[in-house]
Protein backbone atom coordinates (compact mmCIF):
# COMPACT_ATOMS: atom_id res chain seq x y z
CA UNK A 1 0.00 0.00 0.00
CA UNK A 2 1.38 3.34 -0.98
CA UNK A 3 2.36 5.60 1.94
CA UNK A 4 1.26 8.88 1.90
CA UNK A 5 3.61 12.36 3.05
CA UNK A 6 2.83 14.80 5.02
CA UNK A 7 4.49 18.37 6.03
CA UNK A 8 4.24 21.11 8.32
CA UNK A 9 3.81 24.52 7.00
CA UNK A 10 2.83 26.97 9.69
CA UNK A 11 0.50 25.88 11.83
CA UNK A 12 -1.36 23.34 9.37
CA UNK A 13 -0.36 19.87 7.84
CA UNK A 14 -0.19 19.70 4.17
CA UNK A 15 -0.71 16.17 2.63
CA UNK A 16 1.39 15.47 -0.31
CA UNK A 17 2.89 12.74 -2.37
CA UNK A 18 -0.15 10.77 -2.24
CA UNK A 19 -1.07 7.36 -4.45
CA UNK A 20 -0.63 7.91 -8.23
CA UNK A 21 -3.52 4.93 -8.08
CA UNK A 22 -5.18 2.49 -6.54
CA UNK A 23 -2.51 -0.16 -7.19
CA UNK A 24 1.04 0.02 -8.65
CA UNK A 25 1.14 -0.96 -12.33
CA UNK A 26 1.71 -4.31 -14.13
CA UNK A 27 4.59 -4.31 -16.56
CA UNK A 28 1.70 -4.48 -19.49
CA UNK A 29 0.25 -1.46 -17.95
CA UNK A 30 3.62 0.87 -17.39
CA UNK A 31 4.37 0.00 -21.07
CA UNK A 32 1.38 1.08 -22.69
CA UNK A 33 1.44 4.00 -20.45
CA UNK A 34 4.60 4.90 -21.88
CA UNK A 35 3.84 4.71 -25.28
CA UNK A 36 0.58 6.92 -24.86
CA UNK A 37 2.68 9.84 -23.17
CA UNK A 38 5.36 9.25 -25.35
CA UNK A 39 2.90 9.92 -28.13
CA UNK A 40 1.61 12.72 -26.70
CA UNK A 41 4.73 14.11 -25.84
CA UNK A 42 5.33 15.84 -29.63
CA UNK A 43 3.20 19.38 -29.72
CA UNK A 44 2.74 18.50 -33.18
CA UNK A 45 0.94 15.33 -31.79
CA UNK A 46 -0.89 16.62 -29.36
CA UNK A 47 -2.78 19.29 -32.08
CA UNK A 48 -3.55 16.72 -34.34
CA UNK A 49 -5.09 14.43 -31.86
CA UNK A 50 -6.89 17.95 -30.81
CA UNK A 51 -8.10 18.91 -34.51
CA UNK A 52 -8.82 15.12 -35.07
CA UNK A 53 -10.78 14.92 -31.75
CA UNK A 54 -12.43 18.10 -33.15
CA UNK A 55 -14.47 16.21 -35.65
CA UNK A 56 -15.55 13.33 -36.37
CA UNK A 57 -13.68 12.22 -38.44
CA UNK A 58 -10.51 14.24 -40.77
CA UNK A 59 -8.89 13.07 -43.90
CA UNK A 60 -5.34 13.36 -43.58
CA UNK A 61 -5.30 15.98 -46.45
CA UNK A 62 -6.75 18.22 -43.88
CA UNK A 63 -4.07 18.40 -41.30
CA UNK A 64 -1.34 19.72 -43.38
CA UNK A 65 -2.43 22.66 -43.67
CA UNK A 66 -3.55 23.70 -39.89
CA UNK A 67 -0.22 22.24 -38.76
CA UNK A 68 1.83 23.66 -41.33
CA UNK A 69 3.17 20.36 -42.35
CA UNK A 70 3.89 18.24 -45.21
CA UNK A 71 2.23 14.93 -46.15
CA UNK A 72 5.35 12.63 -45.20
CA UNK A 73 5.10 14.92 -41.64
CA UNK A 74 1.69 14.02 -41.38
CA UNK A 75 1.86 10.31 -42.00
CA UNK A 76 4.51 9.89 -39.91
CA UNK A 77 2.93 11.59 -36.62
CA UNK A 78 -0.52 10.19 -37.40
CA UNK A 79 1.47 6.21 -37.38
CA UNK A 80 2.54 7.11 -33.93
CA UNK A 81 -0.85 8.01 -32.47
CA UNK A 82 -2.29 5.02 -34.19
CA UNK A 83 0.47 3.08 -32.75
CA UNK A 84 -0.75 4.39 -29.37
CA UNK A 85 -3.88 3.59 -30.25
CA UNK A 86 -5.21 7.34 -29.87
CA UNK A 87 -6.49 7.55 -33.23
CA UNK A 88 -7.93 4.66 -35.86
CA UNK A 89 -7.30 5.69 -39.73
CA UNK A 90 -9.36 4.43 -42.80
CA UNK A 91 -8.25 4.70 -46.77
CA UNK A 92 -10.54 5.32 -48.76
CA UNK A 93 -9.07 6.41 -52.30
CA UNK A 94 -5.32 7.71 -51.64
CA UNK A 95 -6.08 9.12 -48.75
CA UNK A 96 -6.39 7.86 -44.66
CA UNK A 97 -9.21 9.41 -42.82
CA UNK A 98 -9.06 9.33 -39.20
CA UNK A 99 -10.76 9.51 -35.85
CA UNK A 100 -10.24 8.89 -31.60
CA UNK A 101 -10.22 6.21 -30.05
CA UNK A 102 -13.04 7.11 -27.52
CA UNK A 103 -11.57 4.07 -25.33
CA UNK A 104 -8.36 5.14 -25.17
CA UNK A 105 -8.80 8.87 -24.48
CA UNK A 106 -10.73 7.62 -21.13
CA UNK A 107 -7.84 5.88 -20.30
CA UNK A 108 -5.52 8.97 -20.57
CA UNK A 109 -8.16 10.82 -18.71
CA UNK A 110 -8.45 8.43 -16.19
CA UNK A 111 -4.29 8.49 -15.75
CA UNK A 112 -4.58 12.27 -15.30
CA UNK A 113 -7.40 12.12 -12.84
CA UNK A 114 -5.79 10.12 -10.44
Amino acid sequence: MAQRMSIKISDSVVDCCGPLSESALSEVEADDMAQIFAALSDPVRLRMLSLIAAEAEVCSCALEEPLAKSQPTVSHHTRILCEAGLIVGEKRGRWMWWRVVPERLKVVSRILSN
